[in-house]
């Protein structure tokens, strides 16, 4: 009885200590901003559990606030730069969002590239391991990643065939889409997704080009009739930087940096690729309950629709070629990276 009786004031003694750990104030106290809403899946099921899983980890010796929705200023093409400059200590954007900024990671974004999420994902957090030290110099990488293949998003007209998007006026997400989307007829504007609702509802775009997991915070199932989605190889991606200030992470004793590092890399950009591919199906659902109609582009329709935007990709090789990068070996190099972690 008495060895059972130090062993439970053991217990309570450890408990006080974990606890009064967890609630001493914190060495570091970081900023990570980020653009969308706090109903969003990046915000609610990817930032903030990652937060606290680093904050426990810490002991409280790291406390992460989260400031969504661009609560903290600026626009989401500035995130990164506010990393960078110190302004935030972590930042969440969309790498698109600075067109010419990683000219390497743009080989995700090229059209009938990406896989699922989660290979695509790790694939590109181990591309940039090897391929893109000196374009993510300026920040310390927490985490490279992709959302599920988009689709499209159309107010008024079903698009069925490539015929169908002559003339739409086009949400392009990122730079090479923009021009994929131009060579098949179409009028594109670029728009980061914050902008989504108001440019349908008011007409700016026909087309809003997106996956489903941003269609249902942003409600756009609700501004459109009609949804297209591709079945084998994926339209499109977009690609995501989740960085630190260097001088923040360098500022770090060795037992907090292992902490950050522990949380970060090729196994935490296949954790967000498996929500994003996971939430993709649970947001679908919200315009198919909306009664809104669905067209597939597959098969022989498909193989139009890679033809037709193949120059994009021959030209992508060219112009990486013109700038001193071999751009067919980093193009091959990124399919057998998908295709690696597709297998896994």
């Amino acid at each position: 009885m008495k060895k059972i009786k130090l062993q439970g004031l053991a217990l309570v003694a450890g408990s006080m200590l974990s606890i009064n750990a967890l609630s001493a104030e914190a060495e570091y106290t970081l900023k990570l901003h980020h653009m969308l809403p706090p109903m969003s899946m990046a915000h609610s099921q990817f930032l903030v559990p990652w937060a606290e899983k680093v904050e426990t980890e810490s002991n409280g010796r790291i406390k992460i606030d989260i400031y969504p929705a661009m609560q903290l200023g600026g626009k989401p093409p500035q995130l990164f730069d506010q990393t960078r400059k110190g302004i935030v200590d972590l930042s969440w954007t969309v790498a698109g969002y600075t067109p010419g900024r990683f000219p390497k990671m743009t080989s995700f974004e090229l059209p009938f590239i990406p896989g699922s999420a989660k290979a695509t994902s790790m694939a590109l957090q181990d591309y940039s391991e090897t391929e893109m030290q000196d374009e993510m110099k300026d920040v310390h990488v927490i985490a490279l990643h992709t959302h599920t293949p988009g689709s499209f998003h159309s107010r008024d007209k079903a698009i069925k065939k490539l015929e169908d998007l002559e003339g739409m006026k086009v949400r392009a997400p990122n730079k090479v889409m923009s021009e994929a989307f131009k060579s098949v007829g179409a009028n594109t504007v670029f728009l980061p997704v914050t902008e989504m609702p108001s440019a349908l509802s008011k007409g700016v775009i026909d087309v809003a080009v997106l996956p489903f997991e941003v269609v249902l915070p942003m409600k756009i199932y609700e501004l459109v009739k009609h949804h297209t989605e591709f079945k084998g190889a994926g339209l499109y991606t977009n690609t995501f930087v989740f960085s630190m200030n260097n001088k923040v992470y360098d500022s770090m004793p060795a037992d907090l940096q292992k902490v950050i590092d522990n949380n970060s890399g090729v196994a935490l950009a296949g954790h967000i690729g498996d929500l994003f591919d996971n939430y993709e199906v649970f947001a679908r659902k919200y315009a198919v309950d909306q009664g809104n109609s669905f067209d597939y582009i597959e098969g022989a329709e498909h193989a139009r629709w890679e033809k037709a935007m193949a120059p994009i990709t021959s030209q992508w090789v060219e112009d990486m070629n013109d700038d001193d990068y071999d751009g067919q070996r980093l193009l091959d190099k990124t399919k057998a990276l998908i295709k690696k972690y597709e297998a896994l």
